[in-house]
């Protein structure tokens, strides 16, 4: 499983860089977690808890900075 798609962390756009932030956290999640099943089992406990969505925009947010400085915050 590639954890950075493509290899690459340079977005053309901001946008295209929390897409890709959203993508690598989502990796992370499944890398943690391979079984399917057992993620589909866990969501609805997450879903509805407010502290586990606040951690999970953690972890998107810390890997939007990172693209972000690779991109020399798009300058």
């Amino acid at each position: 499983m590639a954890l950075v798609p493509d290899n690459t962390l340079i977005t053309a756009t901001p946008e295209e860089g929390r897409a890709l932030a959203l993508k690598m956290a989502r990796l992370v999640i499944k890398a943690t977690q391979p079984d399917d099943a057992v993620r589909e089992k866990l969501r609805p406990d997450y879903a509805g808890d407010a502290d586990s969505l606040i951690s999970i925009a953690h972890v998107v947010a810390v890997e939007f900075a990172t693209i972000a400085a690779a991109n020399n915050y798009w300058r």
